[in-house]
């Protein structure tokens, strides 16, 4: 097998493994408990941005964990591509888990081992060069494929980076709308 198809193979392999360690299925409690707050290990409060006497704004959080559903758009698509690209290229094995939940559980139930543990053999596979074109690689919204509102192809050569990457070396993913965001689900 050559490393190209091996590559791949294990990308397809982790994707699937990330759905079922990583994937969309955490429920709603999980995800709560994520929201930045002041670390425990400190024992400090974070610094209001109201000023003492007044009442505290109320604001939205900023993190993505269910508060604000992700745009259910092809650019909503796009930014979650681009995610797990840079997250690929950083070897962010929680991010890629996150974003590749569905198909790593599928290949887990295939077989494939843990999300995290597979993506640590595919961050091997990848060049240096590779990792650091995926670092800034962009998507190019022409070739994406909207099959329908909440189904888009990312064909490989939609991926415009410094490097060139092929069918074997990185493939092409279907992203789906779940659970109020985009993950790869094949």
């Amino acid at each position: 097998m050559s490393a190209r198809t091996w590559v791949n193979a294990a990308v397809s392999a982790g994707v699937v493994l990330v759905a079922c360690a990583c994937g969309p299925d955490k429920s709603k409690d999980d995800a709560d408990t994520k929201p930045s707050r002041p670390s425990a290990s400190t024992g400090q409060k974070e610094p209001s941005s109201t000023p003492s006497g007044s009442a505290p704004s109320k604001k939205p959080s900023a993190t993505p964990s269910g508060v604000q559903p992700a745009p259910r758009t092809k650019k909503g698509a796009i930014e979650r591509y681009e995610q797990y690209l840079h997250a690929l290229g950083r070897e962010d094995v929680d991010t890629v888990c996150e974003v590749a939940g569905p198909a790593a559980k599928k290949a887990e139930d295939e077989g494939a081992g843990p999300c995290k543990s597979s993506y640590a053999t595919v961050f091997k596979m990848i060049s240096p060069t590779q990792k650091k074109a995926l670092r800034t690689a962009t998507v190019d919204p022409q070739r994406v494929v909207v099959r329908t509102p909440a189904k888009i192809e990312m064909p490989v050569a939609a991926v415009k980076s410094s490097a060139t990457f092929s069918e074997s070396d990185l493939g092409s993913y279907t992203l789906e709308y779940l659970k109020k965001d985009w993950y790869i689900t094949d």
